[in-house]
């Protein structure tokens, strides 16, 4: 048993919100779930779904990994690829349980990290973008900044840019797009993660693979830490 999981006397459940799917996993348990998300599911549907999925787990805390910005715990606005209303929406209340929430990239870069200063880039529906400085994880938000001709660089490798242009358009400007953060934020290292990670034929220079599943050790650590 992993000793971020099950060192603890309470349990952790972790939700990776995403823009295809909602997965679950706790405390204790290799045991992954997941249902499908998508541009309509509200907060109020992924609750309802995470509750199904969950009816016979215990568990008394929650960690909720949120595809967009989250300031001190609190969603900023509703994402870019799932439905409306869950900025104002009161997860606490809903779930009974108290949570923490960070923005899924964070979540998955906390799982990722090894030390020094790491960079977390995932390929994934989105960009998601996040550093990690001795221990602490700082979410970017970079994927929705201005890259070029009037488009994000989430425009040029996200999901919606993989079946536009091709695998060998999108995997040149995966190398670009993180050749330029790279030299921009100076890190020891790059993690590269996220579903469509799997895709790079090669990693650029300085770069690790991640891996989905670190994104549940990064929601068990934001407990363990505290």
């Amino acid at each position: 048993m992993n000793p971020e999981r099950g060192a603890e006397a309470r349990k952790v459940l972790v939700i990776d919100v995403g823009g295809t799917h909602v997965k679950v996993m706790h405390s204790g348990s290799d045991e992954e779930r997941k249902v499908a998300s998508g541009p309509s599911m509200t907060a109020a549907e992924m609750v309802a779904a995470v509750q199904e999925m969950t009816r016979e787990w215990s568990f008394d805390v929650i960690t909720m990994g949120y595809p967009g910005p989250v300031l001190h715990g609190r969603i900023v606005d509703d994402p870019h690829n799932l439905g409306p209303g869950w900025r104002n929406f009161d997860f606490a209340g809903a779930f009974g349980k108290p949570i923490k929430i960070l923005n899924d990239a964070a979540m998955q870069a906390l799982g990722s990290y090894e030390g020094g200063v790491m960079l977390f880039l995932g390929l994934g529906t989105g960009l998601g973008t996040a550093l990690v400085i001795e221990g602490r994880v700082q979410p970017l938000e970079m994927g929705h900044l201005p890259y070029k001709k009037g488009k994000t660089y989430e425009d040029y490798v996200g999901e919606a840019a993989l079946k536009r242009r091709g695998k060998r358009k999108w995997r040149q400007a995966v190398a670009k797009v993180v050749a330029e953060l790279s030299a921009a934020l100076e890190p020891d290292y790059v993690v590269i993660g996220g579903g469509n990670a799997e895709l790079l034929e090669e990693l650029p220079p300085g770069c690790r693979l991640g891996d989905n599943a670190n994104a549940f050790k990064g929601g068990f650590r934001m407990w363990a830490e505290s």
